[in-house]
């Protein structure tokens, strides 16, 4: 990527954090009691984000391999280049922290993953592993709301007011599966931008993207139609790994939790992390989900009677513990670029 991309990327995530820090809704002195309160235990809802990204970075990686030996179009440029652990790892923070930064989520760390791969493995490959890691995150983000919500089921005894949000939660979540599965049997690209080019005004935009891209979008496409059908043992690795991070991120409402009591149920903490992603997706197009993620966890651990003032600490946590993952992130934007452009100019010389 062009230094002035990556620059580009870098201010807009600083300019994200101030304005998050501006209007952070509690006060310094408060937030530093907060951090006192929770002690060692806020340093260790900081580390569990290492091992997250890392089975984060594992499932990008199945899915990168998984597509070096895809069949592709004759006319698709196959670049059998290697992307390290590492950089993969540093995409991952990276990515994410720009997407937590931006409004509306996929408005930064995607395109920036895209542009920092495509000179090592070439633009089709590159954006091609980028979406079907967005599917696979989405994938698993709705395949752990439907245990979840499975879960609740056998765990408590849903009152009437409950039924029907859990039977919509279990609907929406089998028929959005149905939706991404056909997806990653036939493709999503040229299908997507044909029903875009529906659209009033936009869709003529949509057409011409499409008509003019024709060839390297066939190439996507047949890339991520093959890992589902041709090399599903990628695809299910990929799977497990994303599924097991969403699944640790419970451990951090646990041991913020813990901080309140030592009666904690991990189980309760996994359907806190559920209903709270749940809700603050229906706000994706908030930076950082601003107001959605807090009121996600006050509501609940109330429908898990538990306080709901734990449920506005735990919230205050997560968004600290989010601003330094950012920084971090930001930060890993600006590191280790030589290396990276020494490995895309060896690969085309070779």
């Amino acid at each position: 990527m062009r230094p002035l991309y990556r620059n580009i990327f870098f201010f807009l995530g600083i300019a994200a954090v101030v304005v998050m820090l501006l209007t952070f809704n509690t006060d310094y002195p408060a937030l530093w009691a907060h951090i006192r309160k929770a002690g060692w235990w806020f340093m260790l809802v900081i580390g569990v984000w290492v091992v997250i990204y890392f089975f984060n970075a594992l499932s990008w990686r199945c899915i990168i391999r998984g597509s070096q030996s895809q069949t592709m179009p004759k006319s698709c440029s196959k670049n059998d280049a290697s992307v390290s652990l590492g950089l993969i790892y540093k995409l991952t923070v990276s990515g994410f922290a720009l997407n937590y930064a931006t409004p509306c989520g996929l408005m930064g760390g995607e395109p920036y993953r895209i542009m920092e791969l495509s000179p090592i493995i070439g633009i089709e490959r590159a954006t091609s592993s980028v979406i079907l890691y967005v599917m696979m995150h989405i994938f698993s983000h709705i395949c752990f709301w439907l245990v979840s919500a499975i879960l609740y089921i056998f765990m408590y005894t849903p009152d009437a007011t409950m039924w029907p949000l859990l039977v919509a939660v279990i609907a929406f979540c089998i028929a959005a599966i149905y939706f991404f599965l056909r997806g990653y049997k036939h493709g999503l690209i040229i299908k997507t931008l044909r029903l875009l080019g529906r659209i009033p005004w936009f869709g003529k935009y949509a057409r011409r993207f499409s008509e003019s891209k024709q060839e390297k979008l066939l190439c996507i496409d047949s890339q991520i139609a093959a890992l589902h059908s041709q090399h599903s043992a990628a695809f299910y690795r990929s799977f497990a790994f994303e599924f097991c991070a969403r699944v640790m991120t419970a451990l951090e409402i646990y041991f913020i939790l813990r901080i309140f009591t030592p009666d904690v149920n991990f189980l309760d903490c996994v359907l806190i992390m559920a209903f709270t992603s749940l809700f603050g997706n229906i706000f994706f197009f908030s930076p950082m989900q601003l107001g959605a993620r807090e009121g996600g966890f006050a509501l609940s651990v109330s429908a898990l009677s538990l306080g709901s003032a734990f449920g506005v600490y735990t919230g205050i946590i997560t968004r600290l513990r989010e601003i330094i993952w950012i920084i971090i992130g930001l930060a890993l934007i600006k590191m280790g670029n030589r290396t990276n452009t020494h490995i895309a100019l060896s690969k085309q010389r070779g």
